[in-house]
């Protein structure tokens, strides 16, 4: 398991989450909830002084793909916010990684502790962060290698086919 602190992303069309974890990335916990500003990013902003401030040496973002594993509209708006950190933040890894049913599993522990429907609405973004970052640091722990996909790095296939390539000359 790499040590550092890294930052979770639930990205929602109204509200963002935030979560991080300790520099073991044993446990991830809840930061903030925040308003999504689409034309100003002051949001994306808001991660960037995050990130920086706290040293994170990884984000991971959620990607909400549909049971089947297809991609739709949200899927395509977690990605461009990602790329938009990544213009950001161009020294710390962004990486993608499936968040399927993560925001229903939030609201479920809510629900299960208590919490009120309108008090849900201004947490459940962050719990849905913390479930994305503890899934990728478990993943981790499990297999050794980082969870998702690197946002801006080559494809694999890429790099393979350019060896292949090499040594046919």
């Amino acid at each position: 398991m790499r040590r550092g602190v890294r930052a979770g992303i639930d990205v929602g069309s109204v509200r963002v989450g935030l979560a991080t974890c300790d520099p073991d990335g044993m446990l991830a916990s809840p930061v903030a909830t925040l308003p999504r500003d689409m034309e100003g990013r002051t949001d994306q902003r808001e991660i960037e002084r995050y990130v920086r401030a706290h040293e994170v040496v990884e984000v991971v973002v959620g990607l909400p793909l549909s049971l089947s594993g297809a991609e739709g509209p949200a899927a395509a708006g977690a990605r461009d916010y990602a790329l938009a950190l990544h213009h950001l933040l161009r020294d710390t890894p962004i990486r993608l990684v499936d968040e399927r049913l993560t925001t229903v599993d939030a609201h479920r522990q809510m629900r299960g502790s208590g919490v009120a429907g309108r008090r849900q609405r201004a947490r459940v973004d962050q719990a849905a962060a913390v479930l994305i970052l503890q899934a990728a640091l478990d993943s981790e722990r499990a297999t050794g290698q980082p969870a998702g996909v690197l946002v801006g790095g080559r494809k694999p296939r890429a790099r393979r086919a350019r060896a292949d390539n090499e040594g046919q000359r």
